[in-house]
C-alpha cells in the first residue's frame, strides 16, 4: 500500500517514550498527541489528541510492566485510532507480550502469544513491525502483514568495534545455536553451546556441560531476551569454571525482573549490552548493562513502510536469521 501523500503520524503508549520520541526525532515528525487515563478502577481512557483522518498511523508500544495493563493501553489507541479514521494503523511492538508462550507444550494450556495476535488484530491494526521473536513462528500467526526487525546489526556493529580476539560466542542452550552461529559467522569467530536444561515452569534452566573448546578463551553470550538473569548467570559461571578469562553478553530485550539486575552485578560476567526495546531505568542502570539504540533501524523501517518500500534490506546480510 502506497501512502498516496497520506501523513504520517506516530503516536506512543506509555511504555517506552523515550524510544518513540528518539524514533520521531529521526523522522523529523513530532510525537502525536494522545491522552491516556488510568482511573481508580483501573479501567483505561484513551483520547487521540488531534486529528489523523486519511492519516498514516504508527503506535509505538512494548511489553514492560505493568505487562497486561500495557496491552489493554495499545488495543485501545488502536481503536480509538481506527474510529477516528486513520487510513492505515501499524502497530509497533518492538518486545511482543508473551512471546515465550507460543505453543502448546503442555495439556490444557492457551497459546497466548496467538491470543495477542489475534487481540491486535480485532482492534483494527492493519500491519505490525515487531522485533527479535523468540520463536519466529509468531510471525506466522498473523493474518496482517507483520515486518520481524532483527537489532543483529546493532549488537554487531558494536562487537566489531571492540577487542574480539581469542574470543568464542556462546549459545546458551542448543535451542539457540543456529542464532549463535549467524552471530559467529558474522563475527568470523568460533562457537561453543551450552548444554542446559529447565524443569517444568521454572524461570531459570541449569547449565550442565560445555560442546565446543573454550579453555583460555575470552566468550560471548548471545540471546534473544535476559528475563531473572538465572539461566544467563549459570551459564556463564560454567563457562568460568571451563577455563574462559572473561565473559560478556549480547540480549536484545532486556526484560530484567525479579533479581536479575542484583545478579548480573554480583556476577562474573563484565558487561552486558542490550538494546533499548525496553526501556532500562532507574535501579537497572548499572555500569555493567550498556543500553544500545534500535530507533534509528525502527525510524527506517518506519520511513519504509509509510513509502512502500521493503523492509528487508534495513538487514540483508541477516536475512536468513
Amino acid at each position: 500500500m502506497q501512502n498516496s501523500g497520506r501523513a504520517l503520524k506516530v503516536f506512543s503508549g506509555l511504555s517506552n517514550p523515550a524510544l518513540a520520541r528518539e524514533i520521531c526525532g529521526f523522522l523529523d515528525v513530532p510525537m502525536g498527541k494522545v491522552e491516556i487515563i488510568e482511573f481508580k478502577n483501573e479501567n483505561l481512557f484513551v483520547k487521540i489528541g488531534e486529528n489523523v483522518r486519511e492519516c498514516d498511523v504508527f503506535v509505538i508500544q512494548t511489553s514492560t510492566a505493568p505487562v497486561n495493563t500495557r496491552i489493554v493501553e495499545l488495543l485501545l489507541m488502536i481503536d480509538a485510532l481506527k474510529h477516528a479514521s486513520a487510513a492505515r494503523v501499524t502497530a509497533v511492538i518492538p518486545y511482543f507480550p508473551y512471546v515465550r508462550s507460543d505453543k502448546k507444550d503442555q495439556p490444557r494450556i492457551s497459546i497466548a502469544a496467538r491470543l495477542m495476535v489475534d487481540l491486535i488484530e480485532a482492534a483494527g491494526a492493519d500491519r505490525v513491525l515487531i522485533m527479535n521473536l523468540h520463536s519466529f513462528q509468531v510471525q506466522g500467526f498473523f493474518r496482517i502483514p507483520a515486518d520481524h526487525l532483527l537489532a543483529t546489526p546493532v549488537l554487531i556493529d558494536y562487537f566489531r568495534s571492540t577487542d574480539i580476539e581469542n574470543t568464542v560466542v556462546v549459545a546458551p542452550d542448543a535451542g539457540s545455536a543456529k542464532r549463535a552461529d549467524k552471530y559467529a559467522r558474522l563475527l568470523n569467530l568460533p562457537l561453543a553451546i551450552v548444554d542446559k536444561r529447565r524443569l517444568g515452569n521454572e524461570d531459570t534452566a541449569v547449565a550442565k556441560h560445555i560442546i565446543g573448546d573454550i579453555k583460555d578463551k575470552r566468550a560471548i553470550i548471545f540471546d534473544d531476551e535476559i528475563s531473572t538473569a538465572g539461566s544467563l548467570i549459570n551459564a556463564a559461571d560454567i563457562l568460568l569454571e571451563h577455563g574462559v578469562t572473561d565473559i560478556r553478553a549480547g540480549v536484545v530485550h532486556p526484560v530484567l525482573c525479579g533479581e536479575a539486575v542484583e545478579r548480573i552485578q554480583n556476577s562474573c560476567i563484565s558487561e552486558v549490552v542490550v538494546t533499548n526495546t525496553i526501556p532500562v531505568e532507574g535501579a537497572k542502570k548499572i555500569d555493567k548493562i550498556k543500553v544500545l539504540s534500535v530507533a534509528k533501524m525502527f525510524a527506517k523501517a518506519i520511513r519504509r513502510i509509510h513509502n512502500g518500500e521493503s523492509v528487508s534490506v534495513l538487514f540483508s546480510p541477516f536475512e536468513d536469521f
